[in-house]
């Protein structure tokens, strides 16, 4: 963990690399954040990053949430997750899936994706198999602009977990 007087110490190149990775695949938004430093504490920096997201526009927005990968999907099987990504979907059991559980999520997926365009995203930190796959079934009966909106208020509770998980105040 870093503190936040380190933070307000980087550069702007320096900061975008340490965080570019916070948002999947997604250096834009570290890049927006970087404009608001020096952050009073985590909060604010998180806010930064978070308010990167909300004021992007819809296509930056689509992109940013089609960078995500699938939960548990043949990526992560792969060992083809972003170290974040992969741990999360650790913590919540995901790696450990039998091949029943994982033909079922695999199944999810494709039914999302083919409904709303966009991989299903969840903010997994302290959920379980369980949890991920009733917000599934419950989620796939939404519209496509509440889906749109769901999403993108996961991404910004990744953002959330992340950045809580590598900056101290």
């Amino acid at each position: 963990m870093i503190t936040i007087d380190h933070v307000n110490r980087l550069n702007r190149d320096d900061f975008i690399a340490t965080f570019a990775d916070i948002a999947e695949h997604s250096p834009w938004v570290a890049a927006r954040a970087a404009e608001h430093c020096p952050f009073a504490d985590r909060a604010a920096l998180i806010n930064a990053f978070q308010q990167g997201v909300r004021i992007a526009d819809e296509a930056e927005q689509l992109t940013l949430l089609r960078a995500h990968p699938d939960l548990a999907g043949r990526a992560a099987r792969a060992g083809h997750l972003t170290s974040d990504s992969e741990r999360e979907q650790r913590g919540a059991g995901l790696d450990t899936l039998s091949d029943d559980e994982f033909e079922r999520f695999h199944t999810l997926n494709e039914a999302y994706k083919s409904r709303f365009g966009i991989p299903f995203i969840y903010a997994v930190k302290g959920a379980t198999k369980h949890d991920i796959l009733q917000a599934f079934e419950t989620r796939l009966g939404a519209t496509q602009c509440e889906e749109f909106m769901t999403a993108l208020t996961q991404v910004l509770r990744i953002i959330r977990f992340r950045l809580t998980d590598r900056v101290m105040d």
